[in-house]
């Protein structure tokens, strides 16, 4: 057998070279930098604030769901005097007489808003279980579907708050179908008994 070669392989730098040395310190180097870039950007980016979402813009839909309707704001518990509230929205081709006649479809839509007014009368019975009585509710509807305005015409609940929300929620219910031959007053009864009695 031959004695080992003190000769080193191909490829790998001689005993006396420190280059191996030195590739070993750039790696280091490579390595540190690397990792303090990656912690510079990791802290800056948890300084800075999430940006805002924007909200979609809310789109109209004809016929809104009851649930999908805001509650109207909350009422103030003073008892009114005098004669009943009328609520004056748009004057749109509402002037004078109107001598138009509710579509069907209208009816349906101002029965959809007094079905909506509910939610009034829950909020009510919330505070007063006793609480029941009928109120009636006028609203003008112009030729084109605008509410001009609206009146409690009738109200046997002992406080104005049920009727006067109720009105309210005719008044912002936007454009309802179009009456035919101008515009119409229709009379809506509506009555605020809890539910299964």
């Amino acid at each position: 057998m031959s004695p080992p070669s003190s000769k080193s392989p191909p490829g790998v730098p001689q005993s006396g070279s420190n280059t191996k040395y030195a590739v070993i310190a750039i790696a280091l180097v490579l390595a540190i930098a690397a990792l303090f870039a990656w912690r510079s950007l990791s802290e800056r980016s948890s300084t800075v604030p999430p940006p805002v979402a924007s909200a979609p813009a809310p789109t109209a839909t004809p016929n809104p769901k009851i649930e999908d309707i805001p509650p109207p704001p909350p009422i103030e518990e003073k008892p009114e005097a005098g004669p009943p509230r009328i609520i004056y929205v748009q004057a749109g081709g509402c002037e004078g007489k109107c001598s138009g006649t509710a579509t069907p479809e209208l009816g349906q839509a101002l029965q959809q808003r007094a079905a909506q007014s509910r939610r009034c009368y829950n909020e009510a019975l919330a505070r007063d279980p006793s609480l029941r009585g009928h109120v009636t509710v006028a609203v003008r509807v112009g030729n084109v579907g605008n509410v001009c305005s609206v009146n409690v015409t009738a109200n046997d609940m002992r406080t104005p708050n049920v009727a006067n929300c109720a009105a309210n929620i005719f008044a912002r219910s936007g454009t309802l179908p179009s009456p035919r031959g101008g515009c119409v007053d229709a009379t809506v009864p509506i009555s605020f008994v809890p539910q299964g009695q």
